[in-house]
């Protein structure tokens, strides 16, 4: 039996996905017209960790569950880019630190307007207390199915 691919026909997981997967869009089209340049979800992911504070390449493959090459081949795109500075460690001069440029600061604020703009639409067409139900139901499947604790420490990664 073939299913009809509408929205409202889809099972959960598969509405839940592609409705994420819309609003990232929807917040990178925004982030395109602010002007800030071609930006990936995968840049956020690497901006998480920076922005907590200063780490070695080797610290970023750590907390984000890759191998320190697979790391290295980010932050070499995301500084080809503009978005991520190497600094020398203070308290040691062989290792270098990770920061963010302004241009990657920036589009982290800009990306946090947008997404708070997006609730604040979806709040006033659909109703303030049907996206807090939404927000708690998907949260709630997060605690179930998820690992709150990688969520909490950025890191979340798609299934392999």
């Amino acid at each position: 039996m073939v299913v009809d691919p509408t929205p409202s026909n889809l099972d959960l997981s598969l509405v839940s996905l592609f409705a994420g997967w819309a609003m990232g869009g929807e917040v990178q089209r925004r982030l395109t017209a602010d002007g800030l340049g071609e930006l990936r979800f995968n840049d956020g992911v690497v901006f998480q960790h920076v922005l907590a504070g200063p780490l070695s390449i080797s610290a970023l493959a750590e907390r984000m569950g890759v191998t320190q090459q697979a790391a290295s081949k980010a932050v070499a795109e995301l500084e080809r880019r503009g978005l991520l500075r190497r600094e020398p460690d203070p308290a040691d001069a062989r290792t270098r630190l990770l920061h963010l440029t302004e241009q990657a600061s920036s589009a982290v604020e800009a990306s946090r307007k947008h997404r708070a703009a997006l609730e604040k639409e979806l709040a006033d067409e659909f109703g303030a207390e049907r996206i807090a139900d939404a927000k708690a139901l998907l949260a709630g499947i997060l605690d179930r199915y998820g690992d709150p604790e990688a969520i909490r420490g950025r890191r979340v990664l798609p299934p392999r």
